[in-house]
């Protein structure tokens, strides 16, 4: 605006009168500093006006009232005062909406009832078909009214899924209770302070036994639960109402409380007993299954079996169901959902005539898996249910069973190992059940271990299939026989004698080779198999020892060069032959002030470097001695190390004393002791070079003693595959 005022013509009257009177100049510049408003001061009605005049101007600003420019207002809120462009090409607040695009239609009929838009505007838009979706003319000339709704709303209804709502189902508490007495029940609840702690185990019988106990003068127990019931709170109610007979009233986080219940009733010895779950395994099966309903429902609600019963449980769980049933008994305290596991410690320890299956690989078929084939293996292990729980070690033929029972339905067997069971070793698990199975082990850790049936598994039927066939083969091959011996009978001549008939190419003379020399050559070649094995291992052994060796020593050689350079670019001083002498009583003197320093110098890893050298000048500045402490655990390293110290400073050596911190050197400056100009010496290292020529000798010296170790396992290979190249020579002859 400023610039608009200066370019305006002034009149001659303005300089008279600036001139005349300055004062109100000076009042007018000072009110226009003040209001950060535009205004103007008339002091004519006709006369020439004083405009506001910025600082740096002298005089006042004298304009005529036609030359002045009027400030804008501010435009009225009113709809109907908006410029028709403004309205329709105006940016609008929010960027999409109902109301957004309901305003636009709506500025766009006051333009056309307005009559703003020209034909030729009205075509451009009658090629978006905008009006189509506004309004219809009519042949009275009125203009007709579509329904009011937009364009993006369809004819046909949206159909929108809502997420469904998880039913609450009721527990046996709020079924079996009264509602006054359950909420008395758990407000009592939230006040207990004591509870009973459940391990990983579950709840044992110890654990039911003091439930009881507490039972006795409470009606309500709390019990406190840790890894792997805590994951699954629900699961943890079933079991605790299925082995104590209570109900549980009130669940947070991990704690329960549960109920005595109403008919709580105790025996003579103070409590129940419920030893007959194990054995009981359908009664327990069924119990299950009646409170499984609190897990869910299947997807199309409530199905029914052949008897028009409802089926309980999701689809999921009756399939691994029918797949688990006669497998074994299930596993009650299983912390994980459902279907429950089958528990592996309740079969059988041995099977008598069990013996691993029969197995037979296809066709140009290697048995063993790719590393591709395992990782899509384990991929599809990893959503499966568990199909067994495990806690003992040994003797597994039950388990073993179970699982060729198993495959003959599922290539993969999982199992879990029990939580809280002591000492278990799953190495221990996985290697008798490989030997007992001969699957192959897809995956172990102290929580599951998989079981993959191999390629070269034969289900029982197939088994059974290939051994027919067999016997069948062996038939015809004694049938073949049987009818070349007839008819080597009916050819023969009468006065030639039966024994000196030929049975060249006979299955007779097949099996005399096969008596004769087969067991001795089956023998030898486990035997030479064998000592062929061993000597592959540990010749691939040695080849890698070897290898290591190699790198090691090309370590060596890399360290041993860095740290030549930098014992390259340092060396120590000569010792001065013309040194002061002191006598026994001030050495004993001064290494008694030396030892009750308590200011010192320690030396580190680093060793001796530029920095020390400075630092003992600078403790010899305020005192004759100087106690040095370093970490060195070797006698003669501090000799060597207090050596360097008087050679580089130049002082006397006092003594070197052994203290709980390490060994203190302490070393008297002289009486002649002049502080050199100097204190940093040049021919000594700098900290950091200090410091990775001691990082250098740990390397080379940690280097050394593994290349010390390969060389020894070399020696040792080498030593065993000398002993099994005897023996292989050594046992044709045998």
């Amino acid at each position: 605006m400023f610039t608009t005022l200066l370019k305006s013509p002034i009149p001659f009257s303005s300089s008279f009168n600036s001139t005349q009177n300055p004062s109100k100049t000076q009042k007018g510049n000072h009110s226009f500093n003040k209001n950060s408003k535009f205004s103007v001061s008339k002091t004519h009605r006709n006369g020439p006006i004083k405009m506001p005049t910025p600082p740096w101007m002298k005089g006042p600003l004298l304009l005529q009232p036609d030359e002045v420019l009027k400030p804008t207002t501010k435009r009225s809120s009113n709809n109907n005062s908006k410029a028709p462009e403004k309205a329709l090409f105006g940016k609008e607040s929010g960027v999409r909406g109902k109301k957004v695009m309901k305003k636009i239609i709506r500025d766009v009929e006051k333009l056309q009832g307005n009559g703003v838009l020209d034909d030729n505007q009205i075509g451009k838009f009658e090629e978006f078909e905008i009006g189509n979706w506004l309004e219809e003319i009519g042949s009275d000339g009125e203009v007709k009214k579509f329904d009011r709704k937009m364009p993006w709303v369809r004819e046909e209804e949206k159909v929108v899924f809502r997420r469904m709502k998880k039913e609450k189902v009721l527990t046996q508490a709020e079924i079996i209770l009264d509602n006054d007495l359950l909420e008395r029940l758990r407000k009592k609840a939230m006040r207990m302070r004591k509870w009973v702690k459940v391990m990983k185990a579950g709840v044992t019988q110890a654990v039911v036994d003091e439930i009881r106990l507490v039972w006795r003068n409470n009606e309500l127990v709390m019990l406190k639960f840790g890894v792997p019931l805590c994951r699954n709170m629900d699961r943890a109610s079933e079991i605790v109402e299925m082995k104590t007979g209570g109900l549980v009233v009130w669940c947070k986080k991990d704690v329960l409380v549960v109920y005595r219940g109403q008919n709580h009733w105790l025996t003579s010895n103070g409590r129940r007993v419920f030893n007959n779950l194990a054995s009981d395994n359908n009664t327990t099966m069924s119990q299950e299954k009646s409170n499984a309903s609190t897990w869910g429902r299947s997807l199309n609600g409530e199905d029914r079996d052949e008897n028009n019963q409802p089926v309980v449980g999701s689809l999921y769980e009756r399939e691994t169901d029918r797949l688990l049933d006669g497998l074994g008994p299930r596993f009650i305290d299983w912390w994980m959902r459902k279907p429950l596991p089958v528990d592996a410690d309740l079969l059988p320890e041995v099977v008598p005539g069990f013996r691993p299956p029969t197995r037979l690989s296809p066709p140009k078929t290697r048995p063993k898996l790719t590393d591709e084939e395992l990782t899509n293996l384990r991929k599809l292990a990893h959503p499966l249910p568990f199909h067994f729980a495990l806690g003992r070690n040994r003797n597994l033929q039950g388990l073993a069973n179970a699982i060729l029972k198993l495959w003959e339905k599922s290539l993969i067997a999982k199992i879990a190992i029990k939580w809280g069971a002591q000492n278990t070793d799953n190495e221990q698990m996985a290697n008798e059940l490989k030997d007992l199975t001969g699957g192959v082990l897809l995956l172990r850790n102290k929580f599951l271990i998989i079981f993959y049936r191999g390629k070269d598994f034969l289900p029982q039927g197939v088994a059974n299939s290939v051994m027919e066939r067999e016997m069948a083969l062996r038939r015809c091959q004694l049938i073949e026989e049987d009818a070349r011996v007839k008819v080597a009978e009916t050819f023969q001549v009468a006065n030639e004698p039966l024994a000196k008939t030929s049975t060249v190419g006979t299955l007779a003379e097949f099996q005399d080779i096969q008596t004769k020399y087969g067991v001795l050559e089956k023998e030898n070649n486990e035997l030479e198999i064998q000592i062929e094995a061993q000597k592959e291992n540990l010749e691939r052994e040695l080849r890698n020892q070897e290898r290591k060796l190699a790198i090691l020593n090309g370590k060596i050689e890399k360290s041993a060069t860095k740290l030549a350079k930098l014992n390259s670019s340092w060396q120590t001083a000569e010792p001065d032959l013309d040194l002061e002498t002191i006598t026994e009583e001030e050495r004993e003197c001064l290494r008694k002030i030396g030892l009750k320093l308590s200011s010192c110098l320690f030396l580190g890893r680093r060793g001796v470097f530029n920095g020390v050298i400075e630092g003992v000048h600078q403790h010899w500045k305020h005192r004759e001695v100087v106690k040095v402490i370093t970490m060195q655990r070797a006698f003669l390293r501090v000799i060597y190390t207090a050596k360097m110290l008087v050679a580089e400073s130049g002082g006397i050596l006092v003594s070197v004393e052994k203290l709980k911190e390490g060994h203190a050197i302490i070393i008297y400056r002289g009486k002649n002791y002049r502080r050199p100009s100097k204190l940093m010496t040049d021919h000594l290292l700098t900290k950091r070079e200090a410091l990775q020529r001691s990082i250098e000798l740990q390397r080379i010296g940690s280097l050394k003693f593994f290349a010390y170790q390969r060389r020894q396992a070399i020696l040792d290979l080498k030593l065993k595959l000398a002993k099994l190249e005897e023996q292989g020579v050594a046992s044709p002859q045998g």
